[in-house]
């Protein structure tokens, strides 16, 4: 599938969120949809930024691959269950993840990458398929690594300290 771009439209503001622990409770290596708890607040943050025009993705690390706890089909099965389970208000526009490990069991996964965070690969990617507007971006995250991805690709970023995330969201908003 090709996507053609208009060069005379401007690039999109976009919310880029770290999965567990952020969006949803980090219950340690999910692969079942059905364990799936959202933190207080994600579905009307989400909401409300994408009234606001953001487009929203989620990039996450996802090191059971690599580790053998389960497979990138468990993954994909989280996402689509995370997504049906938003409002169309508030719908991902892509889920990106990294399934490598340098130290996993399962060779194929077994390395180090650029789109494990800290490395900027998963969000750089996102914004070069989307046409984003890094300067009018940021990211959300529960750890260090997320906020280091951030600066590394040149958006802002946000240690999320829990609690409730449209709050922390509004917030953030209010300061811009």
């Amino acid at each position: 599938m090709s996507v053609i771009l208009d060069p005379t439209s401007r690039a999109a503001p976009a919310a880029f969120f770290d999965r567990d622990g952020v969006l949803i409770v980090d219950t340690g290596y999910l692969s079942d949809p059905g364990a799936i708890r959202w933190i207080e607040g994600a579905r009307e943050a989400l909401a409300r930024l994408a009234a606001l025009g953001y487009r929203l993705f989620v990039v996450t690390n996802q090191s059971g691959v690599a580790r053998g706890y389960f497979d990138e089909a468990a993954i994909d099965r989280v996402h689509a269950a995370m997504q049906a389970a938003l409002p169309e208000a508030a719908r991902i526009d892509a889920f990106a993840y990294c399934p490598h490990h340098p130290e996993g069991s399962v060779l194929a996964y077994a390395r180090a990458c650029d789109c494990r965070k800290p490395a900027p690969g998963m969000i750089n990617g996102l914004i070069e398929t989307h046409r984003i507007d890094r300067a009018r971006s940021f990211l959300v995250g529960d750890k260090a690594t997320d906020v280091e991805a951030a600066a590394r690709a040149g958006i802002a970023g946000f240690l999320f300290p829990g609690g409730d995330l449209d709050r922390f969201v509004c917030d953030l908003l209010a300061r811009s």
